[in-house]
C-alpha cells in the first residue's frame, strides 16, 4: 500500500515534470502558505532533480494575513508592494516558472472590513497587470494546484471528526489530479489527449454564438472570429508544454466582449478574497453586466464587478460535463480550482490572448479590435449543473446541440 509520504512525493514529481515542466538552469517560483512547506520541500528537491538553477519560495501565513487586514489601515491596501512586484516581473522576463499552491480557508477574511479586501484586490491587479499579461499569453509556464490545510478541509468535511478532516483532504487532491495511477505523468497525457480532442471538435465548428439554457439561466454568449478552444495543456513562448490548473477538467475559449445577452445564475458557492459569494445572479446586455443578486456576498460581488471597465464584461468560456469525476465526487471544495472542474462556468475580467488565433502576438489594441477582453481580474464563476443545455449557433444560422442535461452532446 502507497504511503501518505509517498504519494505526496509523486505528486511534487507529477507538479514539476507535468505542471510547470521545468527545465534545466531555468528557476522556479513557488508561492505557497507556511502550511504547504512539506510539499514545497518535495518540489524542491525534484526541481533540482531535472536541474534546475534555483528554486525561490514566497510564504504566507493565514494568521498573519488575517491579522493584517483586521489592523492594518486603509492605505496600506491601497498600494501594492513594488519590490515584490518588480521581483516577480523580472524573473518572469527571465522565464521562471511560477507554481501557485493554493490552501486558504474560505472564510478566512469573513466579517474584516470589505473596503480594505477591494481596495487590495485591485492594487495588486493593478501593480500585476504585466505579469498578468506574461501568463495570459503563454509566455511563461505557470501552474495552480492545491495542498490540504485545516481550515480549509474542516469547511469542506465539516461533518468529519477533526482529526479526519485534512487526510480526507489530500486524499481527494491526490484522486483528482491522479496520483492514484500507476504513472501518473503518463495517465496525464492521456487526459490531455482527451480534452484537446473535443476542443479540435470545437474549433472546427467555429460556433458564432453558444446559448445556454438552465434554471434560472436563459444566455447568448457570442465568440469572436477565429477564436480557438483549448485544452489542458498549453504551450509557452519557448514551445515547452505545461498544465496551467491540476486538477482540471476543461476546455475554454473567450467571450466577444460586447457579445453577451441574457441572465445567468450560479450552481456553486464562489471564494473570492477571503469570502463566500452564494446563490448570486448577474443579468448582461451588450457584454456588460447590469445588474447584481447576491442571496450571500453581494456586497463583495458589487466590488468585484466594480474593480475596472473590463470587471463588468466576460473574459473566459468553459466548458466541464457534469459527469466529470470532480462533479461525480459530489464533493463541494469552496474552491474554485476544483470546483470550476466540477461546472461549467465563466469568468468575469480578462479573457486569455492565446483564445484567439494568433493573440499571443497582438497588440492591446489588437485585441480589443477582436473583443478580447482585459481587466486587472479574472474570477471564475460555476453555472453547470445536470439541467444545462447549450446549442451552438453557426454564422450560417445553423442552431447544433453542444451540451445536453450536462453532458457533452457529440
Amino acid at each position: 500500500m502507497t504511503t501518505f509520504n509517498e504519494k505526496l512525493d509523486k505528486y511534487a514529481e507529477l507538479i514539476v515534470k507535468t505542471g510547470v515542466n521545468v527545465q534545466p538552469e531555468q528557476k522556479v517560483v513557488i508561492n505557497a502558505s507556511i502550511d504547504s512547506a512539506p510539499l514545497v520541500r518535495l518540489i524542491a528537491k525534484h526541481a533540482f532533480l531535472v536541474k534546475a538553477k534555483d528554486v525561490i519560495v514566497n510564504w504566507t501565513d493565514e494568521g498573519v494575513t488575517l491579522e493584517r487586514y483586521k489592523g492594518a489601515p486603509l492605505s496600506v491596501f491601497e498600494e501594492a508592494p513594488e519590490h515584490r512586484v518588480k521581483e516577480r516581473t523580472e524573473l518572469a522576463k527571465e522565464g521562471a516558472c511560477f507554481i501557485s499552491i493554493v490552501s486558504e480557508d474560505p472564510d478566512l477574511l469573513k466579517g474584516v472590513d470589505g473596503q480594505k479586501i477591494a481596495a487590495g484586490q485591485k492594487a495588486m491587479g493593478a501593480a500585476l497587470k504585466e505579469f498578468r499579461g506574461l501568463t495570459m499569453s503563454n509566455a511563461i509556464s505557470w501552474t495552480v494546484v492545491a495542498a490540504a490545510s485545516a481550515g480549509w478541509a474542516g469547511k469542506v468535511f465539516p461533518e468529519l471528526p477533526e482529526a479526519e478532516q485534512v487526510p480526507k483532504l489530500w486524499e481527494t487532491i491526490f484522486e483528482t489530479t491522479r496520483i492514484n495511477t500507476a504513472d501518473p505523468i503518463q495517465t496525464w497525457k492521456k487526459h490531455d489527449e482527451t480534452l484537446y480532442a473535443k476542443a479540435k471538435d470545437l474549433n472546427e465548428k467555429q460556433f458564432k454564438t453558444l446559448h445556454y439554457t438552465a434554471p434560472g439561466t436563459d444566455l447568448y454568449i457570442g465568440l469572436p472570429k477565429d477564436h480557438v478552444w483549448v485544452g489542458a495543456g498549453s504551450y509557452n513562448e519557448k514551445g515547452h508544454e505545461f498544465m496551467a490548473n491540476m486538477p482540471t477538467e476543461e476546455v475554454f475559449c473567450c467571450a466577444e466582449k460586447t457579445s453577451v445577452s441574457g441572465y445567468v445564475s450560479s450552481t456553486k458557492p464562489l471564494s473570492y478574497a477571503g469570502n463566500i459569494i452564494d446563490n448570486f445572479k448577474l443579468t448582461f446586455k451588450d457584454g456588460k453586466i447590469i445588474k447584481v443578486e447576491a442571496e450571500k456576498g453581494q456586497e463583495i460581488l458589487e466590488d468585484l464587478v466594480s474593480t475596472d471597465e473590463g470587471s463588468h464584461y466576460l473574459g473566459e468560456v468553459a466548458l466541464v460535463p457534469d459527469p466529470s469525476p470532480i462533479s461525480q465526487s459530489g464533493i463541494l471544495f469552496y474552491n474554485t480550482l476544483f470546483d470550476e472542474n466540477a461546472s461549467n462556468h465563466l469568468a468575469i475580467g480578462s479573457a486569455y490572448a492565446f483564445n484567439i488565433k494568433g493573440g499571443e502576438n497582438m497588440t492591446r489594441a489588437e485585441l480589443d479590435d477582436r473583443g478580447v477582453n482585459t481587466s486587472l481580474v479574472h474570477v471564475d464563476f460555476m453555472i453547470g449543473s445536470n439541467k444545462m443545455d447549450i446549442d451552438g449557433v453557426t454564422e450560417s444560422g445553423e442552431t447544433l446541440p453542444v451540451f445536453r442535461n450536462g453532458d457533452w452532446a457529440f
